[in-house]
């Protein structure tokens, strides 16, 4: 399962980006991420004020986006 504990007890490491990271990877504006976020179509966590999204989460999303045009 996805996301869940290796056997050995440690979690799977991921590597998490800012929006601006995001923004720069998907060639958008910051407030584009921000939209995909709130709207839940971008998964995200929030830390303090801001938000973290998983780096596999904008491939998945980037992935979907791909799949709907073709």
């Amino acid at each position: 399962m996805a996301g869940s504990p290796q056997s050995d007890g440690r979690m799977p490491e991921v590597r998490f980006l800012t929006v601006a990271e995001v923004a720069t990877l998907m060639r958008v504006s910051k407030m584009t991420v921000y939209r995909l976020v709130h709207s839940g179509e971008l998964t995200a966590v929030r830390v303090g004020r801001s938000f973290r999204v998983p780096e596999h989460a904008v491939h998945e999303y980037l992935r979907g986006a791909f799949q709907e045009t073709a």
